[in-house]
């Protein structure tokens, strides 16, 4: 999600509680759209702010981290140190719920005089900005100049007013009266969460679902609801109280960031409590800047892997719909040939019954000893009855070679349609650069890449998950296929157990067993592991077969990551795996 006005609340109280006092130690401007200000904080700590105005990734937050700034610093980088090099922030607001942060700053012109200038960070979108205005609201300079070619609602150039456009009018959530609200939430028709987050600034659509939610209505029916008498009175009050709640929450600056994940990916973020989700799908933070760090790198990271894996993904799926549709047509072709035998038969039966045919006969009726029924026999009035019976063995031995042969294709098609649907698990599951080199790597051994000349195999540096349960089991989750047969063939023990979806595409998943018996729960984690990093993710459960690893074989030239087992165990488990801890590679 965005950010939205109770999230640059809950940064603006972190930031005046921290920074306030402080002094502006370095300022750097690491990309285009980009600040990162070194603070000396008024207790002698030291603290970094980012702030980006970029279109697609708009943010301030407290870091720890460091970038890398350019050699040559660019001309709004430099207006700034000139300025506010050394200077002391007096303080930190933001009006209203809008989302815009100033920065109050107090320094020395060269004269030895005491200025007073502002940073006006707006988080919008698109429309983000960084602007450094004077004590008079003119701007001094901005990171992004704006024309009135460019916008009509405002200018952002050097020697123009500052204010905040005001496009939608839109009432302060924080002086929220029950008047207002039912007079909005009467006079238009729409859903109840788009009425209120269009009617009030800093309000996000999820916020205002949430606000639905915790008034025990669906934010998607229409405001119309609230017309009827007694039982739309009812329902409004709930909602307004909701909503009062949650902006007495944000006025007094009681915040519990959290983060939403949903299968393992972080979906949504909130500065208060999103009761519509469950606890277990909640990761809550003590800072809202260590939760926007960490929201920002998992979200860059899965994005920054799907960018880099599109093309890998597209050759999977080009040879993967190719073969479908080989394999259907194969199939249909395969059923084309079961009427064989009834031609065998034929054959057989004419060659027993054949004196009884009279010549220029079409049919002969006789006995088929394989049933004990009498059977009627198309014949071709032109051939005698051998030379009928010659026919129905010809066909029938054209129909069992073409069968012959299309079962060993399908069988073919058929293993190259897993593999490339475990190569699709693979990349899904993909977090590194590297886990991407080593699936690559076996696409070109498959010969669905070409490798590019001279280039030389690249030296792997991807490592399987490695978990452990409170029992203190070691588990091995394989990433790819190749990582899936290491484990399996070069890694595990033939006491250890191995773990697989069943029927599925899926990692390997070995429990070190040391020796000792497994207890219950840890066959339920290794089955949870396997169910969570197969296809089956998404489902509520997976069946799972389980066995010890001495009874899992490989056949000769089969597939990476193909294996046979024929003494197994079988479980139904979900895929939580919220009770085991990731262990570093």
């Amino acid at each position: 999600m965005a950010f939205d006005g109770i999230t640059i609340a809950a940064i603006v109280k972190e930031m005046k509680e921290t920074l306030t006092g402080g002094r502006i130690y370095k300022i750097a401007q690491p990309e285009n759209d980009e600040l990162l200000l070194t603070i000396k904080t008024a207790t002698g700590g030291q603290k970094r702010l980012l702030i980006s105005a970029g279109a697609s990734l708009p943010l301030i937050y407290l870091t720890e981290n460091n970038k890398q700034s350019p050699m040559t610093a660019p001309g709004f980088c430099m207006l700034l140190r000139k300025h506010l090099q050394n200077g002391r922030i007096t303080d930190i607001t933001q009006p209203g719920l809008e989302r815009v942060i100033h920065l109050h700053v107090e320094h020395l012109n060269e004269m030895g005089d005491l200025c007073r200038k502002r940073l006006a960070v707006e988080i919008m979108g698109k429309h983000s900005n960084i602007i450094f205005i004077d004590e008079g609201d003119t701007i001094i300079d901005s990171i992004k100049h704006i024309s009135g070619m460019v916008s009509s609602v405002r200018e952002v150039l050097p020697g123009r007013s500052y204010f905040i456009p005001m496009t939608v009018d839109k009432k302060n959530p924080l002086s929220l009266d029950f008047a207002s609200f039912k007079s909005i939430m009467l006079s238009v028709n729409m859903p109840v969460y788009k009425a209120i987050y269009s009617h009030y600034t800093g309000i996000s659509p999820i916020i205002a679902q949430e606000i639905c939610y915790r008034g025990k209505i669906d934010g998607d029916v229409s405001t119309g609801m609230f017309s009827d008498m007694a039982a739309g009175e009812a329902a409004l009050l709930a909602v307004y109280g909701a909503f009062e709640e949650m902006m007495g929450l944000v006025g007094k600056g009681c915040f519990s960031p959290a983060i939403i994940y949903e299968k393992g990916a972080p979906v949504e973020f909130s500065a208060v409590p999103l009761t519509m989700y469950g606890e277990d799908d909640c990761l809550s933070f003590d800072s809202v800047s260590r939760l926007l760090e960490q929201y920002y790198a998992e979200k860059s990271t899965v994005t920054r892997i799907r960018q880099k894996s599109v093309d890998l993904r597209k050759i999977v799926q080009t040879a993967l719909e190719r073969n479908v549709k080989k394999y259907d047509l194969q199939i249909k072709q395969m059923q084309d040939t079961e009427k064989k035998d009834k031609y065998r038969i034929y054959g057989e039966l004419l060659n027993t019954y054949g004196y009884e045919a009279a010549p220029g006969d079409k049919s002969l009726t006789a006995l088929n000893y394989y049933t004990n029924e009498m059977i009627a026999i198309p014949l071709d009035p032109q051939l005698s009855a051998s030379e009928n019976a010659k026919k129905y063995f010809d066909r029938y031995g054209k129909m069992k070679r073409t069968y012959e042969a299309l079962s060993e294709l399908t069988r073919q098609v058929k293993e190259e349609i897993d593999h490339l649907e475990s190569v699709q698990a693979a990349l899904d599951i993909a977090l590194h650069e590297e886990d991407l080199a080593q699936i690559k790597e076996e696409l070109i051994a498959s010969g669905y890449i070409r490798r590019k000349g001279g280039s030389k195999k690249v030296k792997f540096t991807s490592r399987p998950f490695h978990y452990i349960n409170e029992a203190g089991f070691h588990f091995y989750v394989g990433k790819n296929n190749y990582q899936n047969d290491e484990l399996t063939f070069k890694f595990a023990s033939g006491s250890d157990w191995w773990f697989h979806a069943k029927g599925i595409p899926g990692s390997h998943v070995i429990v070190r067993s040391e020796g000792k018996e497994l207890p219950d729960e840890t066959f339920e984690d290794a089955a949870r592991l396997a169910a969570y990093y197969s296809k089956g993710r998404g489902q509520e459960k997976v069946e799972i077969d389980y066995t010890e690893k001495k009874n899992v074989k490989k056949p000769g030239a089969a597939k990476p990551g193909f294996v046979v087992y024929y003494t197994n165990y079988s479980m139904m488990i979900d895929t939580d795996i919220s009770g085991l801890r990731l262990l570093e590679d």
